[in-house]
């Protein structure tokens, strides 16, 4: 356990509990809740970014620094801690989610911060800026800003680019992995980069009204119709190389892309009338099935693509349970005829995670794969994410009269810093941020967050890292 993250942790009133294996009560919120509490407080044992001389949002060096988590990977960090404050009511956290979100933003507000311009993908800009929007919805607390300007920033900068992939008629459109020319993988298109910009632009939409996001999801999604990256039984593939005309699909099947474009779906389900709720709806249904088949054939979570396999699961592949958990509670909360058969597979995988978290120093942390029904592996910060996600969407029964907030329904902010680009005022015109990151002068690696793209390319990276020295 890092110093650094326990102390923070006592000066924040959080009371880890004595060393025993996790116990839960499933018929008692009350008992998730302790139980949830636990978890959260391993995971951020592992976290130093309020430690002084550390980066705040930063789960330490990047892999080609000779770390082992990448930039994005931060985001999931806030964004699963969101959750947990929002459906535990347990603020021990939020000083350190917002000073990892406003650390990372970058001078212009958009999460393009220049020090990770190596690694600065479209998908990885975009998850800062769904963590951002993320705190809009569920009113997060924050004193000096409007997290939606942050995110309303990231979509400026987004819609500039896919625009110039039009222009030069690369692949008829779509956004490319990484964002400057220089880095490798910037000749890859994959779906997360795209499905990412249609989630921030499904839920730009909600929040504002303005229909010009939703118009650009719709626009984003046939394209990934159309290229073949979502077939027509709503399996989702990985992507392409632009030298081929995006028509070398690699079709591994990574649950974060599926879990994304589901949420997108949904929220976008929930802001449209007739035709295209119609569908909306058939999307939502559509990949929920997909979803549920293929990555919870057993009722719990199982990454098809590398688990089962000793080593095959890179670091960022290690924080998807998480994140599709969320996902799949999300879209119950905007999509609420999905919840019948969310619900009961939320509760298996709950129940299948916890029985894992049995580990660790304190006989309770928990393993990344929940196959085996014990702990079997190291513990880390993703494997204890995953289990607390798990548990906390648990609880959404207990918030649901909360809701999801718009713009309109949002509890006034404090904050006084705007955005930058266009979008900060709703307008959703898509000129705000003209090409930013675009002109990077960085030479280094692809930062994507869990495609085989980084496998193929991780020799080239660490000889171009080398190179730099």
């Amino acid at each position: 356990m890092k110093q650094g993250a326990f102390s923070l942790a006592i000066l924040s009133g959080v009371v880890s509990t004595a060393s025993a294996a996790l116990e839960v009560d499933f018929a008692s919120a009350d008992s998730i809740r302790a139980a949830a509490k636990d978890v959260a407080f391993d995971a951020v044992s592992y976290y130093n970014g309020n430690e002084t001389g550390e980066v705040p949002g930063m789960l330490g060096y990047e892999p080609y620094a000779g770390g082992k988590y990448w930039w994005w990977s931060g985001s999931v960090l806030m964004s699963t801690l969101i959750d947990y404050w929002h459906y535990t009511n347990d603020n021990s956290y939020n000083a350190l989610v917002s000073q990892g979100l406003l650390h990372q933003r970058g001078p212009n507000n958009d999460y393009m911060p220049p020090n990770y311009t190596a690694s600065l993908s479209n998908e990885d800009q975009g998850f800062w800026g769904l963590a951002a929007m993320q705190a809009a919805e569920l009113n997060f607390p924050a004193s000096s800003i409007d997290w939606s300007n942050l995110s309303l920033n990231v979509w400026d900068t987004q819609v500039w680019r896919f625009e110039q992939e039009e222009r030069d008629e690369t692949c008829n459109g779509g956004l490319r992995w990484q964002v400057p020319p220089t880095n490798v993988g910037y000749n890859y298109k994959n779906t997360i980069s795209n499905a990412v910009f249609i989630n921030l632009s499904a839920r730009l939409g909600r929040w504002t009204g303005n229909a010009t996001y939703a118009e650009w999801a719709e626009r984003t999604w046939t394209w990934l119709t159309n290229v073949g990256y979502i077939t027509e039984d709503f399996r989702v593939y990985d992507g392409a190389h632009v030298e081929q005309n995006c028509t070398d699909i690699n079709k591994a099947q990574f649950s974060y892309n599926a879990g994304v474009l589901l949420q997108s779906a949904a929220f976008l389900y929930n802001q449209t009338t007739g035709d295209d709720q119609k569908r909306w709806r058939d999307r939502v249904t559509g990949l929920t099935n997909a979803i549920l088949d293929t990555f919870f054939e057993d009722g719990y979570h199982f990454e098809i693509a590398c688990e089962g396999r000793d080593g095959a699961c890179t670091s960022d592949m290690l924080f998807f349970k998480g994140m599709v958990t969320r996902f799949l509670a999300s879209t119950v909360q905007v999509a609420p005829y999905t919840k019948e058969s969310i619900t009961k597979v939320l509760k298996t995988n709950a129940e299948a995670a916890v029985k894992t978290c049995t580990g660790g120093d304190n006989s309770r942390q928990c393993s990344f794969s929940w196959a085996k029904s014990k702990f079997h592996n190291e513990t880390d910060i993703p494997s204890q994410l995953n289990a607390l996600s798990a548990l906390s969407v648990l609880l959404q029964d207990e918030v649901s009269q909360k809701g999801i907030a718009t713009n309109a329904t949002s509890s006034p902010n404090d904050g006084s810093e705007e955005g930058n680009g266009s979008g900060s005022n709703g307008g959703g015109n898509g000129n705000g941020g003209q090409g930013q990151g675009q002109n990077g002068n960085d030479n280094g690696n692809g930062g994507s967050a869990g495609t085989t793209t980084r496998v193929t390319v991780g020799v080239l990276v660490a000889c171009l890292f080398a190179a730099l020295l």
